[in-house]
């Protein structure tokens, strides 16, 4: 079924009573989440490790499936990883440069998304050209949707949309209500031939981020999503046929108060970790001991002697012992996989290995 996609942004009232208190909520987490990171020390390790966990979990939505070992395992500079590792780690490079964008230009430009699709699919194949695309039921292959067709009807909506984004003036709804718009509307155009779903969801985060609700990307919705897949593909089409909003934003605002929820739990529990490995290092490892060998061991739940090498710039030796020193004292856990020695930070990891699924509230 086409839509009528032109019609953005909606001019009905949004912010019905039930938005206007599950969004009370989610601001409330999201503020306290935002808080919380500014109090890590070393904020490079947050986003090292949960953006792995995003790239991780919205590639899985795309049926790209890998695990965490593998992730913590690979090289992602070696040209023979699995491909779904290396669409995992280009999904995560996609986020950075991402990131890295909106924090140097303060707005977002559909230049800005062309980039973080041309590295997240590893091509300069830009917007759609070729008419035909239809979005099918994958058990039945009914049509569900037709998204717009014209390239140019798909950069005048897309132009409209990065309007809206980087729009201050006009910007009367609560900004959580507005990620939700620009989510749906992102997926309805459909601007490219493959990549839409991992491109909007890194989107998301961006957009908090302009806005001020984060000032590093660690809340993500990909894992809420997984949790919620047929809510959530159900909510977008909902829309397009009755135009009916409510649903579908309070869906999204239920993923931002859980998912805030979640990451800062995993934050405090990081943190009580990093504390925990401090004081047995400082007691026992006095002479290696230091913040930058912290840090390096919570950035690489499987750090391998090269980390030390090119982090701390020690040489091999050196950085060999330190690990050894840290395995002989059980703060890492020293296994060889294949032709590779890994010291493994078994807390951190299986923090990661046993994540929940993130249903409703």
């Amino acid at each position: 079924m086409d839509w009528l996609i032109a019609n953005f942004p909606p001019k009905q009232d949004l912010e019905t009573r039930k938005v206007l208190k599950k969004s009370l909520q989610a601001n409330k987490y999201l503020a306290e989440l935002k808080g919380l990171a500014q109090s890590i020390p070393n904020q490079s390790i947050l986003i090292n490790t949960l953006s792995l966990q995003e790239a991780k979990d919205s590639s899985e939505i795309e049926n790209i499936i890998t695990t965490y070992e593998d992730l913590f395992k690979a090289d992602k500079n070696v040209k023979s990883l699995p491909p779904a590792t290396k669409e995992v780690y280009r999904y995560a490079d996609a986020l950075l440069v991402g990131f890295e964008a909106v924090n140097s230009r303060g707005f977002i430009s559909l230049n800005h998304i062309m980039k973080i699709h041309s590295v997240l699919t590893d091509s300069e194949a830009g917007f759609r050209k070729q008419a035909g695309t239809e979005l099918r039921n994958e058990q039945t292959g009914e049509t569900v949707y037709i998204p717009p067709q014209s390239p140019d009807k798909i950069m005048a909506l897309l132009s409209n949309l990065e309007t809206y984004i980087n729009d201050n003036d006009n910007n009367t709804l609560d900004d959580l209500v507005r990620t939700a718009l620009i989510h749906h509307q992102f997926e309805s155009i459909h601007p490219f031939s493959d990549g839409n779903g991992r491109t909007g969801r890194i989107l998301n985060i961006l957009y908090l981020i302009l806005k001020g609700l984060m000032d590093i990307p660690i809340l993500y919705l990909s894992r809420y999503i997984t949790s919620t897949t047929t809510d959530y593909y159900r909510l977008l089409q909902h829309v397009r046929d009755t135009g009916e909003w409510e649903d579908w934003i309070l869906y999204i605002l239920e993923g931002v108060e859980v998912t805030a929820k979640h990451t800062i739990e995993i934050i405090n529990t990081l943190k009580e970790m990093m504390q925990n490995t401090k004081n047995v290092m400082r007691e026992n490892l006095p002479k290696i001991y230091s913040q930058d060998l912290l840090n390096i061991i919570y950035r690489h739940p499987y750090t391998k002697t090269i980390n030390l090498i090119n982090e701390l710039q020690i040489s091999r030796p050196t950085a060999t012992r330190y690990l050894e020193l840290l395995a002989e004292h059980r703060i890492l856990n020293r296994e060889k996989i294949g032709r590779d020695v890994f010291y493994i930070n078994e807390p951190l990891a299986n923090l990661f290995f046993n994540m929940p699924s993130l249903g409703k509230t």
